[in-house]
């Protein structure tokens, strides 16, 4: 391309949107050119986005897919689901690149109806779609023009898990139990009385019990080889993902076969640290990060692999993974404008 991307955030208001804006805003090689937001009227960059008034923004309007195709050489959509995936299938029929942070690109539509409630998107653009977890599909991602980017539970949970596709020693015919706890931010920026601070604060509680919808994601990025049996829970932190993968095991193998596993499949993934026992993650260790932090254990006597994934839900759980699409996209190294570490305090 001669010049750096023009980048556009539609959704920029959200957590994911405004996390988006402030990664574009230091990446070295894309262009902040549109911004659209929830609301009715145009607002100021510094107006919504008191964090970064030291930066040059530019103006939040209504959407428009017209001033959107002008403006952008890629889009991200990052809307609530049943209403993103319409708008990037209506830019990608622009030829615009897009990116897409909610579900509505992730499962067939037949899936997609039946765990989300929600009307699916045209079965062509679906299909279409390339799933953008880059670690396991990074040369599709390079040459893609529409990515759905995963889910936060579903990007900590396969990264956790995918490695034991390839694994002699996991008892497929159990189901993995994937217990997932989440800042949050993951639930959005709206108003909604359980997310109160006097309803959070001091609490925790699983929800959508047995009807999460990262369910049917995590077992179609795991081949269909595992069935899940996925528990998410809501911690009383801003951000941060850390799940628990429970696999049953056919035969018992030593700590130092599960550490060579790991470390063979992610020796070529920037973001991916795999720890040796007795080390475990920590989600502030990841916080404001990209990074992903596993660990395991292998319980010899109840004959169970426990793997540990400690991600930041608004990064590598979205906007963070996005933006490493959007470098893969455009040939930038993988790692572009994402190397900052963890927050930790």
């Amino acid at each position: 391309m001669g010049r750096n991307p023009r980048v556009g955030v539609i959704g920029a208001t959200g957590y994911a949107g405004m996390e988006l804006v402030r990664l574009i805003l230091q990446h070295p090689s894309m262009e902040l050119s549109y911004l659209a937001g929830s609301r009715e009227r145009d607002e100021t960059f510094s107006e919504l986005f008191v964090h970064l008034v030291h930066e040059q923004g530019v103006p939040v309007e209504a959407f428009d897919p017209d001033a959107c195709t002008a403006a952008c050489d890629l889009a991200f959509v990052a809307l609530p689901s049943g209403e993103s995936g319409h708008v990037a299938a209506q830019l990608h029929a622009r030829d615009l690149r897009v990116i897409d942070l909610s579900g509505d690109l992730r499962l067939s539509p037949e899936v997609y109806q039946a765990w989300y409630h929600k009307k699916p998107v045209d079965a062509a653009v679906q299909a279409a779609a390339v799933y953008g977890l880059t670690e396991f599909n990074g040369e599709r991602v390079a040459t893609a023009d529409l990515v759905a980017n995963p889910g936060c539970y579903a990007t900590a949970a396969i990264l956790a898990a995918r490695p034991l596709c390839a694994a002699p020693f996991v008892n497929a015919s159990q189901p993995l139990i994937i217990d997932a706890k989440s800042g949050v931010t993951g639930a959005g920026r709206s108003a909604k009385p359980h997310l109160h601070f006097a309803e959070l604060s001091d609490d925790f509680y699983p929800y959508k019990v047995g009807q999460h919808q990262h369910t049917p994601e995590i077992e179609q990025a795991l081949d269909g080889r595992f069935s899940v049996l996925l528990t998410t829970q809501l911690l009383p932190v801003r951000r941060g993902i850390f799940a628990s993968v429970y696999a049953q095991l056919a035969d018992v193998p030593s700590t130092a076969e599960v550490y060579r596993l790991y470390q063979e499949i992610y020796a070529d993934a920037p973001f991916v640290h795999v720890f040796s026992p007795p080390q475990v993650p920590h989600i502030k260790a990841v916080a404001g990060s990209n990074y992903v932090h596993i660990g395991f254990s292998v319980n010899e006597s109840a004959r169970v692999l426990q793997v540990f994934c400690a991600i930041d839900n608004l990064q590598k759980g979205a906007a963070g993974q996005a933006v490493q699409n959007a470098n893969r996209m455009f040939g930038f190294h993988e790692t572009a404008g994402l190397t900052t570490p963890s927050m930790w305090m």
